[in-house]
């Protein structure tokens, strides 16, 4: 009978050089260059004011690649992109293992501005062109990508506008659904607290009662 060595996949220690874990020729290593390199992120720094003091904030280049590499993995909420950045290594690469909170993804997805579509959609375009964008993401309830990336490059200028448009529009309700899933965790944790909250005073007020009735047999006896 044949025999074959063990492989065992439970977790480890590892050195990982985390730029080598975005591997050229994927959509998440393109998603890293364009926002490093190609695009003009400084809009953002109007939103911080700790250039002398408080904390050090997040770069928001690397929060938006954490955001569309989710959407293209079908993670549209902010608590699930948290999960990723901690066990996922292409996220834990993308966010250089900084594991930034679900708070923080939400907060900077729900202050972000049209123009954010705009950007995603550009970045969306260029993979496209590339063929980095398969039909198997970006598995999001309402939106559709276009997908015929050979006609992007060869097509005339109204083919160019109309997916940048279509690109436009998908990147929008990816937004959209993303901060409602964020909504509806939050409000569905804060129902969980009040429930749990309930049944802690209604079992109290029970052991109360109880107590008052044991104190008022002993008495009586």
């Amino acid at each position: 009978m044949a025999r074959y060595k063990h492989i065992d996949t439970s977790p480890r220690f590892l050195a990982v050089d985390l730029e080598k874990q975005l591997l050229p020729g994927s959509f998440a290593h393109a998603v890293h260059h364009l926002l490093d390199q190609d695009f003009d992120l400084s809009g953002f720094d109007a939103r911080y004011h700790n250039d002398s003091v408080g904390a050090p904030a997040l770069p928001p280049g690397m929060l938006l690649k954490v955001i569309l590499c989710a959407y293209a993995e079908g993670v549209v909420s902010s608590r699930g992109m948290e999960r990723l950045c901690r066990e996922h290594v292409t996220f834990i690469a993308l966010s250089g293992d900084t594991a930034p909170h679900f708070t923080t993804l939400a907060a900077f997805v729900s202050s972000l501005g049209l123009e954010v579509a705009s950007l995603f959609a550009q970045v969306l375009f260029l993979c496209n062109q590339q063929g980095l964008i398969g039909r198997q993401m970006f598995a999001i309830d309402g939106v559709k990508l276009p997908s015929n990336a050979s006609k992007a490059r060869s097509g005339t200028r109204a083919d160019f506008d109309k997916q940048a448009t279509k690109l436009e529009e998908a990147a929008r309700k990816m937004i959209e659904r993303h901060r409602v899933n964020d909504l509806a965790a939050d409000t569905q944790v804060e129902a969980t607290l009040e429930a749990k909250a309930s049944e802690r005073l209604a079992s109290s007020a029970q052991r109360s009662r109880r107590s008052a009735r044991l104190a008022q047999g002993q008495s009586r006896g």
